[in-house]
């Protein structure tokens, strides 16, 4: 709240669960008046107004959850007026309607996917196997994941998609219009983390730190040095994760925010002019006299902590051989009552320099955040929900795929190695077109298929084996969330000890498209298909870095067989060269991407705008496909083998349960532009209701 920019005369806080909030808290409140309504701006040297502090004792006591509070003058000399602050407790609604709330087994069909109450609901999901029985050879399983598009739909795509209108909005928050330092996404989500770091190490240091003078105390000298070990190795993790450029960079920032701040620069300057808000002032002075110095006074008392113990356990050596029943705390009080003093002295030393970076680092970080905040428009909070939205579809299909493929490799331990090790792939092939609305739906996916390298799955035993316990949970919050699936104990018993550890599992996705329809033709001939071509070198990128984290993790071994003996490198090259070559619906990139995706044990994801046309067409030709290269179907019988899997089976039924209607929604027109396999067959399409 202290320097807020926006004039609201009602506003709320919340505390994260992690923040360390205690009752002898405080909390002050400043409040400002606003020189210029319409510019709300704020001045905090001329418009200070009075400011007041609470604890949350006081506050947690008080009578009708509320207080009322005097502000008072900087100097404390007089009241100027008063301010409420409230506290609202959560829980659930009782005793309210709940006709309207089921639980079952539902999908979202593609005609709703303009519903804003569904928003948050992938469309028209649903999982696919194909099984293949031979009686010669064991059988054959294919599964993929078909959903329509991550998108957010029920926001529409006049003005684009995510990737544009975050774009757009990340330029304007740069522009000089807002007056506040400008901090990029990925900077706020890492000063998130660095604050939650903040909060488990400083607590945990502390404690190790009265643990071993405790221990110095009353202990021979072995669970000392491990109490040393493990205060050593805490330090270092704080260290090494407060010692980013972020934190130092805000401080400097702070530093120069904070009213009547004149650097040295300044000084030797009759007239300065104005700091250009939208970038983060350095001054080379204060980083070197103030934060180096605070790092310095951290290294220095922990090496004096371990050169203590080190002269204790010297000493304890020495003395302990005529008595070896003596104990570090017999040799400390008759022999050396100086060097425990001392240890006592240092501990408190690295305790107090730990907390001072701590208080530092927090500042630091808590600065970044409200500068995010008040960059934030309401602009803002609409893209974030659009993200939000568009995340939730992608991590539903993201969650049934791995469930899928754990359940289809519990008994592979050549999988379930590569899964600890570096994690599977998880590719998601596009239909859409780079054409009027279909572009905002690719830049949408495009956003949510990227957010999904912020997810870790870990496996765990389920309480039973009754459905709702084998239900995955999603826990977290936006820059991490992690997806808990449990398993039988039987089958969860069988894992590799790093599994039945919790290691946490990634998953790296990644996105490819190839637009095929009638819209896609007028985009290519008239339009750009630069944001496809984006992708798909991107993901490109992305995909053979991690086949070669997996060559030099796992041995090849460990990879499926199949008869194509076409070695995987040779597909990654010939991908690389479609990815780059100017060709129209160059639907061969898919072929590739998919091919390679099930030879590295990956998730297999296909989409449309409402996964029933356009993906029909792609999974059932995967699906013959496969049986041409790997089961010998014939050549002469593809096609028809095609056309009865296209009239036939889960996919005409798939139209069936989203639309009442056994055709899939194309047109004579639309199917003169589609490559030539991925045209339904006679009496199986016509114009429906999409």
């Amino acid at each position: 709240l202290q320097g807020t920019r926006d004039p609201m005369f009602l506003t709320g806080v919340s505390f994260p669960p992690d923040w360390p909030v205690y009752s002898e808290t405080l909390i002050k409140l400043s409040v400002y008046g606003v020189n210029d309504g319409y510019q709300q701006t704020v001045s905090k040297e001329s418009n200070f107004l009075g400011s007041s502090s609470f604890s949350v004792a006081d506050f947690l006591q008080s009578k009708d959850q509320q207080l009322s509070l005097s502000l008072r003058t900087a100097d404390d000399s007089a009241t100027v007026g008063t301010v409420v602050v409230s506290r609202m407790k959560m829980g659930e609604i009782e005793d309210g309607e709940v006709d309207h709330i089921t639980a079952d087994m539902h999908q979202k069909p593609s005609c709703s996917k303009g519903q804003k109450y569904l928003e948050f609901i992938p469309i028209n999901l649903h999982t696919q196997r194909m099984r293949v029985t031979c009686p010669r050879k064991t059988d054959s399983f294919y599964d993929v994941v078909t959903v329509g598009a991550p998108a957010a739909h029920s926001h529409g795509f006049k003005n684009g998609g995510l990737q544009k209108l975050l774009s757009k909005y990340e330029t304007e928050k740069k522009s000089t219009a807002y007056q506040c330092i400008y901090y990029p996404p990925e900077q706020a989500a890492k000063a998130r983390e660095i604050l939650c770091v903040v909060s488990q190490l400083q607590p945990h240091i502390s404690a190790l730190a009265d643990q071993l003078l405790q221990t110095a105390q009353q202990s021979p000298i072995q669970p000392l040095r491990d109490i040393l070990k493990s205060l050593e190795e805490k330090t270092e993790q704080f260290v090494h994760a407060l010692k980013d450029e972020l934190v130092k960079s805000a401080l400097l920032a702070l530093h120069a925010a904070r009213p009547g701040y004149i650097s040295k620069s300044q000084t030797s300057a009759p007239s300065t002019s104005p700091i250009r808000s939208d970038s983060i002032p350095h001054h080379k002075e204060y980083d070197e006299e103030e934060w180096d110095r605070v790092w310095a006074s951290v290294a220095k008392s922990l090496n004096c902590v371990i050169a203590l113990v080190d002269k204790l356990q010297e000493q304890d050596n020495n003395n302990l051989e005529p008595a070896p029943s003596h104990t570090l705390a017999d040799v400390i009080t008759s022999h050396n009552p100086v060097c425990r003093d001392q240890l006592g002295v240092k501990v408190q030393s690295l305790k107090e320099c730990v907390a001072e970076v701590a208080e530092r680092a927090r500042c630091s970080v808590s600065f970044v955040l409200l500068q995010e905040a008040a960059c934030s428009t309401a602009q803002g909070l609409q893209l974030q929900q659009r993200r939000d939205a568009v995340f939730s579809q992608a991590l539903a299909a993201l969650a049934c795929g791995f469930v899928m493929r754990l359940y289809a490799g519990l008994e592979d331990k050549a999988f379930l190695r590569q899964l600890h090790a570096v994690g599977l792939v998880a590719q998601f092939e596009s239909l859409l077109s780079t054409y009027s609305e279909e572009i905002g739906m690719l830049e949408d996916m495009e956003v949510g298929i990227s957010d999904l390298h912020r997810v870790a799955f870990r496996i765990t035993e389920a309480a039973s084996e009754e459905a709702a316990s084998l239900q995955p949970t999603v826990s977290g919050r936006r820059d991490r969330y992690t997806v808990e699936v449990p398993l039988p104990h039987h089958a969860f018993q069988a894992l590799p000890d790093e599994l039945r550890q919790g290691k946490p599992l990634h998953v790296l996705p990644v996105l490819f498209n190839v637009g095929i329809n009638e819209q896609q033709t007028i985009a290519e001939r008239f339009g750009d298909i630069s944001l496809q071509e984006r992708i798909n070198q991107k993901n490109f990128e992305i995909l053979e870095g991690y086949y070669k984290s997996l060559t030099n993790t796992v041995p090849s071994e460990c990879l499926p067989c199949f008869q194509t003996q076409t070695d995987i490198k040779e597909l990654l090259d010939t991908l690389g060269q479609n990815v780059v070559t100017k060709k129209r619906k160059n639907v061969e990139i898919l072929w590739l991407a998919g091919m390679i995706c099930r030879r590295i044990n990956g998730i297999r994801f296909t989409s449309c705008k409402s996964a029933k046309d356009r993906t029909s067409m792609s999974v059932t030709l995967e699906q013959c496909s496969l049986l041409r290269d790997e089961h010998q179907l014939n050549k002469d019988y593809f096609v028809r083998a095609l056309d009865c899997m296209r009239r036939e089976g889960c996919r005409i039924e798939n139209v069936q349960k989203n639309i009442k209607c056994r055709k899939y929604a194309f047109n004579m027109l639309q199917l003169m532009a589609f490559p030539k396999y991925y045209r339904p067959p006679e009496g199986t399409y016509g114009k429906v209701d999409s």
